[in-house]
């Protein structure tokens, strides 16, 4: 297809592409920050601060409201994908869903309003933006750059509405679930398998916690926040136990991950967890992040919505849109790409999905 876009907007899909071929898995993620700087530096408009590999450029025109656009910059491994590759209006590669199809999107946008108000140029936006370009998303939340920003700067981060540019397909993705990790301990005494009963299996002491996290799992479904459906999840995703074939295990230590609704207060899930693992010798709250509320009745998510008639769902996984909506920042996801495809080897993403969600947030800023 042709591109839809005007004059002096760079080829989407290129610019992807240039993205992708600049590897930045997890931890990685300096050479495509230095590239970043780089690009939002060249205009000269924008202010522009970076705490490690954390880009962050801001107009400061005295708007009323200010609007955030963030995505990461890191990916996770590649496999067998890390070169990306063009079949006619689809680029296929590491990261060309997740994220970086977003973030050639926040570029571009930046670049306009860098422009606005110029000759021949665009229009003054009708926001004040703030474009955050984070590391560390893919891994644990202690390496999350969006959280050390908040930190350290949290000024750079203050705004009336934050737009997360993670794959969505172009729908909103409204709120999140809350994801939470217990590790249980269960303990035995060791012992020769010849001679089982001089000893204490923490394998079988483990058994009938393990039988009720599996039958409360059967028993998750769906809770409607907002007129959303999340679908909430219980599942045992790792035991670990035993040292050699003979002899009996004196430790069995199981990991659970609920994921649960925004309507949710965190304290009762991890209650309900502990509770569910109860006999164990130790119980440990591995990590919480809480969940966000749609917010869909909120005036400039109601607008962002209404205006493009965009289709909404909630997300099902974790998003920061959890840590905006945690400093009092209404946040969506919306962004381009299938999520369906992220993390896996036919990672893709589409011209079209490109240049839809670019212009939906052109428009909304006012700058196309």
């Amino acid at each position: 297809m042709a591109s839809t876009l005007p004059p002096g907007v760079p080829d989407l899909l290129a610019l992807t592409a240039e993205l992708c071929a600049v590897p930045s898995v997890s931890h990685h993620e300096a050479a495509l920050a230095d590239l970043v700087e780089a690009r939002l530096r060249a205009p000269g408009a924008l202010a522009v601060d970076r705490l490690g590999d954390n880009v962050i450029a801001r107009t400061t025109g005295g708007a009323e409201r200010r609007l955030v656009l963030a995505g990461h910059l890191d990916t996770v491994p590649a496999a067998g994908n890390a070169e990306p590759r063009r079949h006619g209006d689809t680029l296929t590669g590491l990261g060309a869903a997740d994220m970086k199809g977003g973030l050639a999107v926040m570029l571009a946008l930046a670049g306009l309003v860098a422009g606005s108000g110029r000759s021949g140029g665009p229009g003054e936006p009708r926001f004040d933006v703030t474009f955050v370009f984070y590391a560390g998303e893919e891994v644990a939340d202690e390496h999350n750059g969006l959280r050390r920003v908040f930190a350290e700067r949290p000024e750079l981060l203050a705004a009336d509405l934050a737009v997360v540019l993670e794959p969505t397909g172009g729908w909103v993705e409204a709120g999140c679930q809350g994801t939470l990790h217990v590790r249980a301990t269960f303990r035995g005494r060791r012992a020769h398998t010849a001679r089982p009963w001089t000893g204490v299996n923490a394998v079988h002491r483990s058994v009938p916690a393990l039988e009720r996290v599996a039958a409360a799992a059967e028993a998750t479904g769906p809770v409607t926040v907002e007129g959303l459906e999340f679908r909430e999840s219980l599942q045992i995703v790792r035991v670990e136990a035993g040292v050699a074939n003979n002899v009996v295990p004196d430790e069995c230590t199981v990991v659970v991950n609920r994921r649960f609704a925004p309507s949710r207060d965190p304290a009762a899930v991890v209650d309900e967890l502990e509770g569910l693992l109860a006999g164990a010798d130790e119980l440990e709250t591995v990590n919480l992040s809480p969940a966000a509320l749609p917010r869909l009745d909120h005036p400039l998510v109601a607008e962002l919505v209404g205006v493009f008639d965009l289709a909404v769902r909630p997300k099902l996984g974790w998003t920061d849109v959890a840590r905006f909506a945690a400093h009092g920042i209404p946040a969506v996801n919306f962004g381009p790409g299938d999520p369906s495809v992220a993390h896996t080897a036919g990672e893709c993403v589409t011209r079209e999905a490109l240049e839809g969600v670019f212009a939906v947030l052109g428009r909304h800023l006012g700058v196309l």
